[in-house]
């Protein structure tokens, strides 16, 4: 738990976010029978039994020349919790992801709500495309998290007494802030997920940089060490090519 992972009051507060690797059929021996099948046909089957280090330098050279196709005959399922706001940009990522997300409409939404730490840089400077973040000032850190505290304290309370009211939780929903936590099923393949990590996170190895807000970032960077483990010498090729996705 991080500090600001509490309870307060009647809410629950959190810096962190969740992802977990519910299922997956994600290897690079997925990668060399798709490609092979271009001169092997039916025999390309054969690559599901041998061992993938063999032929990383195929893999390197698909991603180098961005041969793409082959990183598709994958799959990885995220079970994922953070807040609202991360999943309304996750969802612009569109092509090779399918989502679930609870609802609103359906149930009643648990009161835990996002609050940055210490490790978050909150100060803006600059203008849109040239700006930077700062590390704010103790006193800015205690203002945002007495400040949202006491909002969503508010919001929730308000959204209580909308449901008292008899209020279909489809319609009290509207008074809750884009900072409550949500969950979500994300599926993917590798080729998607490269996308997705090139956007959203910023890595010393990236040919194109890339400037994300950082509670996406937390995300990507946990999907990111899963994939890693399940398809190494994809992840290897991807960072020895400037983490482009092909």
């Amino acid at each position: 738990m991080t500090p600001a992972d509490a309870p307060h009051s009647d809410i629950t507060l959190r810096s962190d976010v969740t992802v977990e690797l519910v299922k997956s059929s994600a290897s690079d021996s997925d990668v060399l029978f798709a490609a092979r099948v271009s001169t092997l046909g039916e025999q390309s089957l054969a690559e599901l039994q041998k061992d993938p280090e063999r032929s990383k330098g195929l893999i390197n050279y698909l991603m180098r020349d961005r041969h793409g196709s082959p990183f598709e005959h994958n799959s990885m399922t995220f079970l994922i919790s953070a807040p609202i706001f991360v999943f309304r940009e996750f969802m612009r990522h569109r092509v090779g992801w399918s989502y679930n997300e609870e609802s609103g409409r359906y149930r009643e939404l648990e009161p835990v709500f996002y609050v940055p730490d210490a490790s978050r840089k909150l100060v803006q400077e600059g203008r849109p495309g040239k700006y930077t973040f700062v590390e704010g000032t103790p006193a800015q850190y205690d203002t945002v998290h007495r400040v949202l505290d006491e909002s969503y304290q508010q919001a929730y309370a308000a959204y209580q007494k909308l449901l008292a009211e008899g209020v279909a939780r489809e319609v009290a929903r509207s008074v809750l802030p884009v900072g409550l936590f949500s969950s979500m099923y994300a599926t993917c393949n590798a080729r998607s997920l490269m996308h997705f990590l090139g956007l959203r996170t910023q890595h010393e190895l990236a040919k194109v940089p890339s400037f994300p807000q950082r509670e996406i970032e937390m995300v990507g960077e946990k999907m990111e060490a899963e994939w890693a483990r399940l398809m190494p010498l994809t992840y290897a090729a991807f960072n020895a090519n400037g983490r482009v996705a092909p």
